[in-house]
């Protein structure tokens, strides 16, 4: 079957009710997409976070009287009569394929590769993660992800105990395990993200060497040989104390989400237990890297 759609865009607190103007006018189905390449982490629960600046996309039957749909838009008091759009055909194909064509494996580092399940390992005997594309969570295509991957990959991880701050899909913290690392424990905010790592640490078969907490509910007085904390500046700025009071003497952190902008504030936060061995970078995201000092926190 044949389709067309209109690309319009707009700001985050307009598309919801643009969403419903174009559903009300016969589309059948309608995304939003991010029109400035800014990322989203994951949301918290019941939350559906949008970009600033939104493209909606409302998709219709090629038999549609698009110039119709257009003049309809014009009335809607969020839009107006110069409001922007493109109206583009879309060729009939099997949009399931063309999607899973569209994910690789991709390798990182030495040894670790991040396969789609459909796909076959391009080298078996390397360190495989088989991780589909899901929700909001990061499957390593992110710059902060791979800045995170490539730092584990360069570990000796043999009997370390790593904590995965922050765990998201649990990439890390899989990825980790599949490294050597003798344990693991994802943290997060988020049921969700709890949920998903251990799915995938399933799929993976390392789901026992994996414990899964709420910040609230994870053990006293833990510490780690290795900590990994992806999420955003301002929060490791904040938790800075309590990521320190998780990593043993001598331990090894690293810290990424965050900008080069970003990269100074987070180092002076972390400078009364850690000393900074490493900045790397990837677009415009860096990676923070430090060995803690051996004194108590």
């Amino acid at each position: 079957m044949a389709w067309i759609q209109i690309r319009i865009a707009t700001k985050a607190d307009s598309a919801e009710q643009i969403s419903d103007a174009l559903i009300l006018l016969g589309a059948v189905s309608v995304t939003f997409e991010d029109s400035q390449d800014t990322p989203i982490y994951e949301p918290m629960p019941g939350e559906s976070p949008l970009w600033n600046q939104t493209t909606i996309i409302g998709l219709f039957d090629a038999l549609t009287d698009m110039a119709e749909v257009v003049e309809h838009l014009k009335q809607h008091p969020l839009l107006g009569a110069a409001f922007t759009f493109k109206v583009e055909a879309l060729e009939d194909k099997d949009w399931v394929r063309a999607w899973m064509d569209d994910f690789h494996p991709m390798q990182f580092g030495r040894r670790l590769w991040i396969c789609p399940s459909w796909r076959e390992a391009p080298e078996p005997d390397a360190v495989n993660i088989m991780l589909d594309p899901g929700l909001a969570f990061g499957t390593g295509t992110h710059p902060t992800t791979a800045l995170c991957l490539r730092w584990l990959d360069s570990l000796d991880l043999s009997d370390q105990e790593v904590i995965d701050f922050g765990c998201g899909s649990g990439i890390l913290a899989i990825a980790a395990l599949k490294l050597g690392a003798k344990c693991v424990t994802g943290i997060d905010i988020d049921q969700q993200a709890l949920d998903a790592s251990f799915e995938n640490a399933k799929r993976n078969a390392v789901e026992q060497g994996l414990q899964l907490f709420l910040p609230q509910n994870s053990p006293n007085a833990m510490q780690a040989d290795v900590l990994v904390a992806n999420i955003l500046a301002g929060p490791l700025v904040e938790l800075a104390p309590t990521i320190a009071a998780y990593v043993k003497p001598g331990g090894r952190l690293a810290l990424s989400g965050l900008l080069e902008e970003q990269a100074e504030e987070v180092k002076q936060a972390y400078t009364p237990w850690f000393d900074i061995d490493e900045v790397a970078c990837d677009q415009e995201w860096i990676r923070l890297t430090a060995v803690k000092k051996n004194k108590s926190c």
